[in-house]
């Protein structure tokens, strides 16, 4: 579903990716490994069009991404949700929801689904974002970008600062997206991720990243075997 060929960027003076490639596939949760600084957020800004890349190709569903402005991105059907949450705290929940729904057209209802997915959000439903505990505010904004129903979801890692119960609740979550999405079709997932014991559990495919540049890949069952946990140790 989405296919990321050999791209490059820079910040400045530095060369921030270095020919990155990957796939990732409906059904699949692809997960992106590294230290803090080798480009792991570049590559989903990239991706999701908020810093232009400079070489290189991204499609998406078999269409290009390239020039395509970040609402156009949301509209194709992808859902986004960045490091840090970023959710509206002095909206409510519902409203902060419906924010989600920006790319659709006027009078899309909520899914269900989302409620269903995420209990807790059904039951604070009028409280402000910013009254939320950093857990809740993750599963908030996890919800928010499943709100327009993306095909592909992308996170930036979603266990910082969460609490262990939250982080094995969206990893279930996560896995039942991936086999059935919202609506019982499969869901792309890309999920960049430094907490290792939780990347290993959902991997299907694994990236690492070191300096900008894929350092090693392959099957999420051979994460162990392949060492990824020294290679992404800080």
């Amino acid at each position: 579903m989405l296919v990321i060929e050999d791209v490059h960027q820079y910040y400045g003076g530095s060369h921030t990716l270095r020919g990155v490639s990957l796939q990732a596939r409906a059904g699949e949760i692809t997960v992106v490994l590294g230290r803090n600084g080798v480009g792991k957020t570049t590559l989903l800004k990239s991706l999701m069009g908020l810093v232009p890349i400079r070489q290189g190709r991204i499609a998406f569903d078999g269409a290009e991404l390239a020039g395509q402005p970040v609402h156009e991105r949301a509209r194709r059907g992808i859902g986004y949700v960045p490091q840090g949450r970023e959710i509206f705290p002095r909206l409510t929940v519902r409203e902060n929801l419906l924010m989600g729904l920006a790319s659709r057209p006027a009078g899309t209802a909520l899914p269900a689904q989302l409620f269903e997915l995420f209990p807790v959000l059904a039951e604070m439903q009028g409280r402000r974002g910013g009254d939320l505990s950093g857990g809740q505010q993750q599963q908030l904004a996890i919800a928010r970008a499943l709100a327009a129903r993306p095909r592909l979801l992308v996170l930036d890692e979603p266990t910082e600062g969460i609490q262990p119960n939250i982080i094995q609740a969206i990893g279930r979550v996560l896995r039942q997206l991936a086999r059935q999405g919202l609506d019982g079709e499969p869901m792309a997932i890309l999920l960049v991720e430094q907490y290792y014991d939780f990347a290993r559990e959902l991997a299907d495919r694994y990236v690492v990243l070191e300096r900008g540049a894929v350092v090693a890949s392959g099957s999420g069952d051979e994460m162990d075997a392949h060492g990824v946990r020294a290679m992404v140790a800080l």
